[in-house]
């Protein structure tokens, strides 16, 4: 697995050794960081939840993200990002990883909030508990003009709108699908 673009552009991540981490295609990354590169600069606050790898808030921050917190339940996961971190050299001002469910980790108080946030959990996950928590809780995480993107299996049908979040765009690519959810 390699960064795409920016300032890491070619680097090589380190990669789990079992096949529980189902990492996010180069394909599909390049794809989500064609949209998302407009709303990208040094002041973003990126959140990659359910983080696996690191690679895509590593992305964030390639193409000039300010900041990327890296989210993951796993243990060994939340390892494999820090090393992952620290191979690219990247400041530790730049970035944080916690060791926390995404649905725990957004209910929680944040001083600051993100102005986008990735979603990307295992296919067989209730993606209606965490949609419904993150609804609930979207002032709390997201600025005004924040983002949610939430991958998930093409046959795993989301609600459009949940609390104060509606959808407003769907990207589709082979059985993937990545929903993007706006403060409403």
């Amino acid at each position: 697995m390699r960064i795409i673009a920016g300032e890491y552009r070619g680097r090589i991540l380190k990669t789990p050794a079992d096949t529980k981490t189902r990492p996010t295609s180069d394909r599909l990354r390049e794809t989500l960081f064609n949209i998302l590169t407009p709303k990208i600069h040094d002041e973003t606050r990126f959140l990659d939840l359910c983080a696996g790898t690191g690679a895509i808030g590593i992305e964030a921050v390639s193409r000039g993200a300010g900041f990327s917190s890296f989210v993951d339940k796993s243990r060994r996961a939340c390892a494999l990002i820090e090393e992952n971190l620290d191979l690219l050299k990247i400041p530790e001002p730049q970035t944080e990883v916690l060791c926390d469910t995404a649905e725990k980790f957004i209910t929680r108080e944040f001083l600051k909030k993100w102005d986008i946030i990735f979603f990307d959990p295992p296919y067989n996950t209730d993606y209606a508990v965490f949609l419904y928590e993150f609804g609930a809780n979207a002032g709390n995480l997201l600025y005004e003009d924040g983002i949610l993107i939430v991958e998930h299996h093409a046959k795993n049908t989301l609600t459009d709108v949940v609390g104060d979040i509606r959808r407003w765009r769907i990207v589709k690519q082979g059985e993937t699908n990545l929903s993007f959810f706006e403060r409403k």
